[in-house]
């Protein structure tokens, strides 16, 4: 089964209606019906920036969505894909990579993964795809110089919908399950 790797990017574009990857990480979640790869570091990032009281819930709800389909693969912590991670780290003294992203990176390539849900510029630099990533404003510009229709405006302030997919945490329209469950 073909699986795409999941970032902390794609889960927090994912509950943040204002986020500017939201429409992008919700349209992957309406299509997806592979599996998704990640890693408890990743859901441990989510886990710190949802830390907040009335946001907690929020990652009970991923996490449980995310484990409700067998086909998804939550790589646990190790001290060998630690050690790993930690290797790739230092050698790149050169890159500003995190430590999780390191980790995420050696993941990936055991996995055969190349695709991401992300819009981390760091994922690119190691040598993935980044599904998530806007275009840049230069490009926009030079499209709409050019008279081309541009397929994405990161200034825009993206419209609220109808039904928000997360309000403190609960799940109105199944989002965080379309996203985990490919439905």
């Amino acid at each position: 089964m073909t699986r795409v790797f999941a970032d902390s990017f794609f889960f927090f574009a994912l509950l943040n209606p204002r986020d500017a990857a939201h429409a992008k990480a919700v349209d992957f979640s309406r299509r997806n019906r592979g599996a998704l790869l990640t890693t408890v570091w990743v859901l441990t990032e989510l886990a710190d920036g949802l830390a907040s009281t009335p946001r907690r819930q929020a990652f009970r709800q991923v996490l449980a969505d995310i484990e409700a389909r067998p086909a998804n693969l939550i790589v646990p912590a190790n001290p060998e894909t630690f050690e790993r991670g930690v290797d790739f780290y230092n050698a790149r003294p050169d890159k500003e990579w995190s430590l999780t992203d390191c980790i995420s990176f050696v993941v990936m390539a055991d996995e055969r993964v190349a695709e991401a849900l992300t819009g981390d510029r760091h994922f690119e630099q190691a040598g993935f795809v980044a599904l998530l990533k806007q275009a840049p404003p230069f490009q926009i510009q030079a499209e709409r110089h050019n008279g081309d229709t541009p397929t994405e405006n990161p200034s825009a302030k993206p419209r609220p919908s109808k039904k928000k997919c997360c309000d403190r945490g609960r799940s109105s329209d199944g989002l965080h399950k379309q996203a985990v469950n490919g439905e």
